[in-house]
């Protein structure tokens, strides 16, 4: 099994940005696709973007797309989330996921990573 550590959330002002980082152990990282997903206070956890196992395909919720993008390093099992222009209703608690599989990249993640919180202030 894959474990799953977000770092990077804080606090930032509208317009700002952040990166998020997930580190994975275990050595089955590259073969998995990797998602990003946020739960705002009182609301379900969307997804937001997913990356293929080599990086080749990537896939975005219309809410962030433009603003927000996916990245993969393997060799360092670790997968990335720059977010640009944010808006207050970007804060939310985000968490990486992952799953075998290209199929519907925005559901059915098999493991979950803790959560970083993401606030931005108007």
């Amino acid at each position: 099994q894959v474990q799953l550590v977000e770092s990077g959330g804080g606090l930032v002002q509208a317009g700002g940005s952040l990166r998020l980082s997930c580190a994975a152990s275990g050595r089955t990282f590259s073969s998995y696709t990797m998602g990003w997903f946020r739960q705002a206070p009182g609301k379900e956890r969307d997804f937001v973007a997913a990356i293929s196992w080599g990086g080749s395909s990537t896939y975005y919720a219309d809410s962030v797309k433009g603003r927000f993008t996916i990245s993969r390093d393997n060799a360092k099992n670790t997968v990335y989330l720059q977010m640009n222009s944010l808006k207050p209703e970007d804060t939310a608690v985000y968490y990486c996921a992952g799953k075998r599989g290209w199929s519907d990249p925005s559901k059915s993640y098999a493991f979950w990573g803790q959560g970083t919180q993401v606030t931005v202030s108007s």
